[in-house]
């Protein structure tokens, strides 16, 4: 099991920065620490033009794969769960995503952008990303925030973890917070 303060989460609202913030925390860490080794994931917005048309998983070493879409129309996509209008390619996300969870002994970090409904529709994720948390290998990740008032199953488990700290942004303190996470991680990196 983690031990307390090894599992960062950083939840809010779509588009208050969360992916931004991880990336901007991990390219800082790097540079403190050009032999870090990290493990992990990010997803962002596919968009054309204006119009965003859905996401893509992309690793830490640049390798990019679809994880939902709303322009693809084939007979096996309309077979894949949807999430409003994307509809989420499962095998395209695992090909991607499973891989970067294998803890390995050298990792130092993992990064899991992001722990959501869309990734939760693969059945071999969550157990993943709790074999990542009981690995004792911190863990910066993200979770949305709860619809209705209701966590997902998933993510109530994982901001109830002992080892969980989260962080919860808006677009007043996200500047506060990045320099939070930063700290703490540096200091559990430098204790490792």
């Amino acid at each position: 099991m983690a031990a307390p303060g090894k599992c960062f989460l950083v939840s809010g609202p779509p588009g208050v920065g969360k992916t931004t913030l991880i990336i901007q925390v991990l390219e800082s860490l790097k540079q403190s620490n050009p032999s870090l080794k990290v493990q992990g994931f990010y997803t962002r917005e596919v968009r054309e033009g204006a119009e965003r048309i859905g996401f893509e998983v992309v690793t830490l070493d640049g390798r990019k794969g679809l994880l939902s879409s709303t322009k693809i129309s084939s007979p096996e996509s309309h077979r894949w769960p949807t999430v409003g209008r994307y509809r989420v390619d499962i095998a395209s996300f695992e090909s991607l995503a499973l891989p970067e969870l294998q803890v390995k002994e050298d990792t130092d970090l993992f990064i899991i952008d992001e722990v959501g409904k869309m990734e939760l529709f693969s059945s071999s994720f969550f157990p993943a990303v709790l074999r990542v948390l009981e690995s004792n290998i911190p863990l910066l990740a993200s979770v949305p925030i709860p619809k209705s008032g209701r966590d997902l199953p998933g993510v109530a488990r994982l901001k109830n973890h002992p080892g969980a700290a989260l962080y919860t942004l808006n677009t007043s303190n996200r500047d506060t917070m990045k320099e939070q996470i930063y700290s703490h991680l540096i200091q559990l990196l430098q204790n490792r």
